[in-house]
């Protein structure tokens, strides 16, 4: 994937998430206090958008059936079972706009 305007610094406000697409795949886009995370955006469970979700700090809880992943680095935090950890992304800012890549 090459880098991608995910959007402004204004349209990800902390605490707010988005979703973009880049080569197919679903990507969240995370402002955690201001620093900007990327990762996948579908629950390895069920496979809810998790953009639909709710984020406190920096734990991400999927909609459906509340599995838990750090936004910052796409790990599982805690559910009934084990499931995959989400690909993360880096996410740069350049000026007032964020890009994620690879």
């Amino acid at each position: 994937m090459a880098k991608i305007l995910a959007g402004k610094v204004s349209d990800i406000p902390a605490g707010k998430m988005i979703k973009v697409e880049a080569d197919g795949k679903d990507i969240l886009i995370t402002n955690v206090d201001g620093n900007y995370y990327a990762m996948d955006d579908t629950c390895a469970h069920a496979g809810a958008s998790l953009v639909e979700g709710s984020l406190d700090g920096s734990t991400l809880t999927c909609p459906w059936h509340g599995a838990t992943w750090d936004c910052k680095t796409g790990k599982m935090v805690a559910f009934g079972v084990q499931l995959k950890d989400l690909a993360p992304y880096k996410v740069t800012v350049e000026s007032d706009e964020v890009f994620v890549e690879d």
